[in-house]
């Protein structure tokens, strides 16, 4: 017999719930943008729109462009084989996608100095004999954030491709469409409303990433400081308008993208 929950009660945990998010979301939120104009606007753009700043946050974007697209592809491509095939190991595989969020992104960057040192790695001499540049560099900066953000694509596809009813793709096969027509004609309009979402939750992963890119970037000024790595630099330098206004401008973007999100979702629950 289920236990009856009296009004009050469901007022009560719904207050509790609702004041928790405001203390550790809402109120720090608002503290950022209000330590960002403190000191009014002049101040705000002054903070802003300096050449670290601009670099920081064209770096940001350049490793985002280039991330996302790449475990789009590849998040497409691995949650089909996970989907549409039994295989040996297909359970590891997928516990390597998950490898990301379960493990410190430290941890991942200090995998990619064992992987890349030109001093001290596995290798060390391919790195040495081509002088290869990766390591506090742009390249190491995309690796590391590829791999961090490569589960967002596949968990939001995977079930949504399991779900897929198979005949559509058996029909259509059976009607002479290649394998790229499936795709193209069946299955992705199908799950364009997942890939989306994970194209959005990746995005925001990646703009958002500090500990693996601070490991392998060498937190250069001008040259490997991203957006996160000069909010972290400035504030450490007591440069509080300078940090909290990169900061205001990062908040920005991510309430932009959960914004998108919920536009998505609600286009998506009337689509249905």
């Amino acid at each position: 017999m289920k236990q009856k929950i009296f009004p009050w009660e469901r007022y009560i945990l719904i207050t509790i719930g609702l004041g928790f998010l405001a203390l550790v979301v809402l109120l720090p939120l608002i503290n950022i943008f209000y330590e960002a104009f403190s000191q009014g606007v002049s101040a705000y753009w002054q903070g802003i729109n300096t050449p670290e700043a601009h670099h920081a946050l064209m770096l940001s974007l350049i490793i985002t462009v280039i991330a996302v697209p790449v475990n789009t592809i590849f998040g497409l491509l691995a949650a089909w084989v996970l989907a549409r095939q039994n295989f040996v190991g297909k359970q590891l595989l997928l516990g390597i996608i998950d490898l990301p969020l379960t493990i410190s992104p430290v941890i991942i960057g200090l995998m990619f100095v064992l992987l890349f040192s030109p001093i001290d790695s596995i290798f060390k001499s391919i790195v040495v004999a081509f002088d290869l540049k990766i390591l506090f560099a742009l390249p190491s900066m995309i690796l590391v954030t590829m791999v961090i953000t490569v589960p967002f694509v596949v968990r939001e596809v995977l079930p949504a491709l399991e779900n897929l009813d198979k005949d559509q793709e058996e029909s259509a096969m059976i009607l002479g469409a290649s394998p790229w027509q499936v795709f193209w004609q069946v299955i992705l309009p199908n799950i364009n409303w997942a890939v989306l979402y994970g194209v959005i939750l990746c995005t925001a992963r990646a703009l958002g990433e500090f500990g693996a890119v601070a490991v392998v970037s060498g937190r250069i000024i001008s040259k490997t400081n991203t957006l996160t790595l000069h909010i972290e630099q400035t504030y450490s330098n007591y440069e509080t308008i300078a940090a909290f206004s990169a900061a205001s401008l990062l908040a920005l973007i991510t309430l932009l993208t959960i914004i998108c999100e919920q536009i998505l979702d609600h286009r998506q629950k009337i689509s249905k």
